[in-house]
């Protein structure tokens, strides 16, 4: 579903791979960029009269907007030598489905939402994540039955090399009924050239570094989108719910041009899909299983300098000078 979607991106942006593809390391935070990106999922047998597919177009930025570190005195008469990193998170989304591979106003959505990550990291605590944001889904059709959803969570991270890094915290969640999931998240290099990264229960990827600006991901992770609309008939104006849920598998080829840009191409299957409607007592009214079909997508990122404070926190917590592994 859509926070679903945002609680990947977030909590992999902090710390793993980002579940639309493009491979980085942990330094992205302490990049401003943002995403343009379009997938398109091929329609397929609904109910066996039916097609059904999905297209999506969107951007995703993140913005850093504070680094700072301190060098503090305990009472214990201990040094401590403490940072803080805070970047703003904006996403907006536009989901168009389509039946019979035309295109229902009615079950078109937009998302639009707005979080913050922060990384505080000292000798003494280590290094801790924390993030939280809100937003809101609606039908293109009116602005009157918005579907609101927010997240919150925090982890703890360790950095064993910058090779390796472990996560472990917990999300809680709220988009239609309250949430609680705890996750685990791993980015491990192996060898020169591959690196293996999870963000359990969400999301897994395999990268291959082939040359300084070209990579491929292997990839595996939860999709889809949950909205609300209106229906009106001349005996009433009834509200409904439609939830849409996927598993992507796939392949995604990035490439880093020109210093400032990294261009993505995408292709796998979609399975497990789940498409169901519900009105606001929760009833069910319809329940439909589409059949598995490929999708293909494309982003373009625009990527600028790191400025003089991240790059001071980086060297001084320890997380390395590397360059942007696209």
């Amino acid at each position: 579903m859509t926070y679903f979607r945002i609680v990947i991106i977030c909590f992999s942006v902090a710390s793993l791979t980002s579940a639309k593809a493009q491979h980085f390391a942990l330094s992205r935070l302490f990049y401003p960029n943002v995403t343009l990106k379009a997938d398109y999922t091929v329609p397929s047998s609904l109910n066996g009269t039916q097609d059904y597919g999905v297209s999506r177009t969107g951007f995703f930025g993140i913005i850093p907007v504070h680094s700072e570190v301190q060098l503090g005195y305990s009472l214990r008469k201990k040094f401590d030598l403490r940072a803080v990193h805070t970047v703003v998170l904006a996403q907006y989304t536009q989901i168009q489905p389509t039946i019979d591979r035309k295109n229902d106003p009615e079950n078109g959505y937009k998302t639009l939402s707005l979080g913050v990550i922060r990384l505080q990291a000292s000798i003494k605590d280590r290094l801790w994540v924390y993030g939280g944001g809100l937003g809101m889904t609606e039908t293109n059709e009116t602005f009157f039955s918005p579907q609101p959803f927010f997240w919150g969570g925090a982890a703890r991270m360790h950095i064993l090399g910058l090779r390796t890094q472990i996560m472990y915290g917990s999300v809680l969640a709220y988009n239609q009924k309250l949430r609680f999931v705890p996750v685990f998240g791993i980015n491990k290099g192996l060898g020169k050239h591959w690196r293996a990264s999870a963000l359990l229960p969400f999301m897994a990827n395999v990268n291959y570094k082939a040359t300084k600006w070209f990579n491929v991901d292997m990839l595996a992770g939860l999709n889809g989108y949950s909205g609300g609309f209106q229906v009106q008939t001349p005996e009433e104006k009834a509200l409904r719910r439609e939830n849409y849920r996927q598993i992507k598998v796939g392949v995604a080829a990035n490439a880093h041009l020109f210093t400032v840009l990294n261009v993505s191409l995408e292709a796998g299957v979609t399975t497990f899909r789940q498409l169901r409607t519900f009105n606001s007592a929760r009833e069910n009214l319809t329940s439909y299983t589409p059949a598995t079909t490929p999708y293909i997508g494309a982003s373009v990122r625009y990527i600028t300098s790191r400025s003089r404070l991240s790059s001071k926190f980086t060297r001084r917590m320890g997380l390395g000078e590397a360059g942007i592994n696209w």
